[in-house]
């Protein structure tokens, strides 16, 4: 696990952008929950951070196509992307927001 931030300074409803050994990663707060998912979409090389969060779908939108992925399971629900974005586990602890990068 790698600490990447405070919980605290996480915007509610929006995506930013973490570094995690090389790999981008786009780390979102709904709520009290914490997800994240490679920051780049699986059908563009475009940063998945810049998009839209849609709470109540739990997803992650491209600013570039409209494609929107599942933060659960990193699928995409709309075309372009045919293809999932990794998930990654995510714990909060004493207020630090750390990710676990998946293989």
């Amino acid at each position: 696990m790698t600490t990447v931030c405070k919980f605290d300074d996480l915007v509610d409803g929006a995506a930013a952008c973490h570094v995690i050994d090389g790999v981008a990663v786009a780390v979102v707060r709904i709520g009290d929950n914490v997800h994240a998912v490679d920051d780049v979409c699986s059908h563009a090389n475009v940063s998945l951070s810049e998009g839209d969060v849609w709470p109540d779908a739990c997803t992650l939108e491209c600013p570039k196509h409209g494609s929107a992925f599942s933060l659960t399971s990193g699928e995409p629900d709309t075309l372009p992307a045919t293809v999932s974005v990794r998930v990654h586990q995510v714990s909060i602890v004493d207020g630090n927001v750390s990710v676990e990068l998946s293989s």
